[in-house]
């Protein structure tokens, strides 16, 4: 509460200046003076010497180098070094989602989640990798891509050590090892460990099968799926060869049904 007064009152002080400020600056005639000075800069950081005009942005800024996080979260006891960013943080447990897309009406709890999720409609790529040129709508997708090319991995695995590109890719991983499956059926409550495998489940009930071979037209559940089918229609690719009749297949599971129905015949026959 003492740190929200001190923040107003900080805010008093500068409108104050600002408004004695513009006074002064007004021209005899009662015009205003064509040059607006800046503030001087007096508070300067001890630690940087980086310089602010009020002193409510060097203790701000004091912050950085001291590591204080005066505000803290009442639901979960996370601190934060500013006020704005526990409000924020405040959504994820309220829910509240007071950003608006114009175009979908999808709702987002902050504004950079808006202003990244508006680039979907509009099209818009700001970031393009330096390594190979594709460009991508947000930052944090560059970052993540650029990683293909540096083999950087910088999210590890305390348990087993494993590294990943992404926090997203090593969050998915340590549900292996703590079980948690957080993604449940809606339709008849069974529960997964990735959000992906949920989606794949779900088509058990809807009876969807969104993949579709562009050859032959035939639709599968799971890209997985299709993926396998792909590989009848290039010839080369069959790798898998009958050992008695030399007979070829594009899949280990087709050889051993071919190779099953060769024993049943050979006994058959003797």
């Amino acid at each position: 509460k003492e740190d929200d007064e001190e923040e107003t009152e900080d805010l008093i002080k500068t409108r104050e200046k600002s408004d004695s400020h513009s006074d002064s600056e007004k021209s005899p005639s009662g015009g205003p003076d064509p040059v607006t000075p800046k503030p001087a800069r007096r508070h300067h950081c001890s630690q940087c010497e980086k310089r602010f005009s009020l002193s409510w942005d060097l203790k701000r800024h004091e912050r950085i180098h001291t590591g204080e996080r005066p505000f803290q979260c009442s639901q979960c006891g996370k601190s934060f070094t500013l006020l704005g960013n526990l409000r924020e943080h405040k959504r994820i447990h309220s829910g509240e989602k007071p950003y608006n897309c114009s175009q979908c009406g999808k709702s987002f709890a902050w504004l950079r989640s808006l202003k990244e999720h508006e680039r979907i409609h509009t099209g818009e790529k700001h970031f393009q990798c330096s390594h190979c040129g594709k460009r991508l709508n947000r930052l944090r997708s560059l970052k993540e891509h650029e990683r293909i090319h540096t083999g950087e991995k910088p999210f590890q695995c305390s348990q087993c050590g494993n590294s990943f590109t992404c926090l997203g890719s090593l969050k998915a991983h340590e549900r292996i090892h703590t079980r948690e499956k957080p993604f449940q059926c809606s339709l008849c409550g069974k529960r997964f460990t990735q959000f992906g495998t949920l989606k794949e489940h779900e088509t058990t009930h809807t009876k969807e099968k969104p993949y579709q071979c562009s050859l032959c037209g035939k639709s599968f559940i799971n890209l997985r799926r299709l993926n396998k089918h792909a590989i009848i229609h290039t010839q080369e690719e069959k790798t898998y060869r009958c050992s008695h009749c030399g007979k070829t297949f594009s899949r280990s599971e087709d050889l051993k049904s071919h190779e099953r129905i060769e024993r049943l015949c050979s006994d058959l026959c003797f």
